[in-house]
């Protein structure tokens, strides 16, 4: 009876001691496993502009797909807003954090307060590329991992048709964040197009010009392509690195006012909402984008780690590479537009599936995503 009775106890002390432990090394292992009233947090920096209200409207259909409430906070990617979003969402007590950082140091601080309130965290549009970034990432047991483009390859083809397709020649950068993995990604793929043209064609080099930071405001954006202009005046190309909004938005307003519309071809990345109207009176001439459904797979992560279906180990995080589609007339646009925006790529009978599916099933789904894919569905 006592060898039974002790035996007993083992077990138990066993159980519980597996069941409130942590894995050393970032496993998500033991974790409390939810099924119902599931909460994910949304840190974005804002939900009003092209980009931020196209995630928002896709987010909110998985949300009520999967009967799962959707929060989100506003951190206008300023830094010490991205962090204070994590803070309180977890007061808040949501379950599971989405988050667009803007750089690397932020999360350095972020997944140490998920891991403090046993928060699943997964981050979307971004990876982590600074090494000691990524261990207190791998160290973390409630860091799942990050849904992505490939930044380099984007970057590379919207480079090589300012060059080929739109024999620009002289051409300025700007980026609105320094220590960005996402932005110095697509700088790396810019510089290697233009370095494989001048490669290919020694007689008829391009040039690259140094990345001129143009903050984040709209004005502070104009004031730096202006002063770009003004220095440059054989300027013939533009790209505004860090994507759609306020700064694309104040590059655009500099080259109107220097009354240069058309002639300097400006490329970036995240679709705006009047896209077509820019590429038909030649505002912008070549853009990627049609990423939006990006944060819906790092949502996807988080709501299957809260609900037990996934788990990561200890050396490598969940990561999905999501494409980029590319436009460069507005032809090539109106097609986007009646499969992604005229209605949404996924429906409510794939967003479930999607949701009960395995990781290697997500990441096949993001992958396979194109017009042509959207098409053949619908």
């Amino acid at each position: 009876m006592k060898k039974k009775l002790l035996v007993l106890v083992m077990v138990l002390i066993i159980a519980g001691f597996s069941t409130a432990m942590v894995f050393a090394g970032g496993q998500t292992e033991g974790a409390a496993v939810k099924t119902e009233d599931i909460t994910i947090g949304v840190s974005i920096w804002g939900i009003n502009d092209s980009l931020g209200s196209q995630v928002k409207k896709m987010l909110d259909a998985a949300g009520d797909a999967l009967d799962v409430k959707v929060v989100y906070i506003e951190q206008s990617h300023k830094s010490e807003e991205v962090v204070a979003s994590v803070e309180n969402l977890c007061a808040s007590g949501v379950d599971g954090i989405i988050i667009c950082n803007s750089a690397d140091a932020e999360m350095a601080r972020a997944i140490p307060i998920a891991q403090n309130n046993s928060v699943y965290i997964s981050q979307f549009f971004r990876i982590i590329g600074d090494p000691e970034v990524e261990k207190i990432a791998l160290n973390s047991s409630y860091y799942l991992g990050c849904t992505h483009e490939n930044e380099t390859a984007n970057g590379y083809e919207l480079g090589r048709i300012l060059v080929e397709e739109k024999n620009c020649r002289n051409i300025g950068m700007t980026s609105y964040r320094v220590g960005d993995a996402t932005a110095n990604a697509r700088m790396v793929g810019y510089k290697q197009a233009v370095s494989d043209w001048n490669k290919a064609n020694p007689g008829d080099r391009a040039i690259l010009m140094d990345v001129v930071d143009d903050k984040y405001t709209s004005e502070e954006a104009r004031q730096a392509v202006e002063g770009m202009i003004d220095a440059n005046p054989t300027m013939d190309g533009l790209i505004v690195v860090g994507g759609g909004g306020q700064s694309l938005e104040g590059a655009l307003a500099a080259v109107k006012a220097k009354g240069l519309t058309g002639k300097i071809h400006v490329a970036s990345t995240d679709f705006t909402t009047n896209l077509h109207a820019q590429l038909s009176n030649n505002e912008i001439s070549a853009m990627s984008g049609g990423h939006f459904a990006d944060p819906l797979f790092s949502f996807m992560m988080v709501y299957n780690a809260i609900t037990g279906s996934y788990n990561r180990t200890d050396s490598e995080y969940l990561e999905v590479i999501f494409p980029m589609m590319f436009v460069a007339s507005a032809d090539d646009y109106s097609a986007f537009d009646k499969y992604f925006i005229q209605s949404l790529p996924y429906n409510t009978e794939e967003l479930t599936a999607m949701a009960n599916g395995s990781f290697k099933a997500l990441q096949d789904t993001a992958a396979a995503l194109s017009i042509a894919d959207v098409k053949s569905r619908r």
